[in-house]
C-alpha cells in the first residue's frame, strides 16, 4: 500500500474540481503588499527592513521572520499593510519642515556643555 500524505501550506488551494472556475479566479488575486519593521535588540527602535506580499497578517508575520530574521536578527516583528501608511509628499517638503527653521530654541546649536560631560 502507497499511502499520500498532502501538506499544504498559505496560498495553495487544494484540489480543484475538473471544469470550475475557481482556478482561474484563483490566478487573478493578488496578496497585498505588507511592510515589515524589525527591532533588532530590545529597547531600541524598529526599523524598516522591506516589503513583502501576503494573504492575511499572520501569514506577513511567519513569512517576515523567514526572511528578515534568518541569523537572529530580530526579537520583535511588526508589519503593517501599505495601504494604512501614509507618508509626506517630498515636494511639500519646504513648506512642512519650514515652521522649525524659525524656531532656534529646539536647535541645541547655542548650549555650553561642561568640561565634564563627554561623549555628547
Amino acid at each position: 500500500m502507497n499511502n499520500l500524505i498532502k501538506k499544504y501550506f498559505y496560498g495553495d488551494y487544494g484540489e480543484i474540481e475538473a471544469g470550475s472556475n475557481a482556478s482561474n479566479n484563483n490566478k487573478n488575486i493578488a496578496w497585498p503588499l505588507w511592510e515589515v519593521f524589525i527591532r533588532s535588540k530590545q529597547g531600541l527602535d524598529h526599523k524598516h527592513v522591506g516589503s513583502l506580499h501576503a494573504a492575511d497578517e499572520q501569514m506577513a508575520i511567519e513569512n517576515a521572520r523567514d526572511v528578515y530574521t534568518r541569523r537572529n536578527e530580530g526579537v520583535s516583528i511588526w508589519v503593517v499593510e501599505s495601504k494604512y501608511i501614509t507618508a509626506s509628499n517630498p515636494e511639500e517638503a519646504g513648506e512642512l519642515y519650514e515652521p522649525a527653521v524659525n524656531k532656534i530654541y529646539r536647535h541645541p546649536t547655542f548650549y555650553k556643555l561642561p568640561d565634564e560631560v563627554d561623549y555628547m
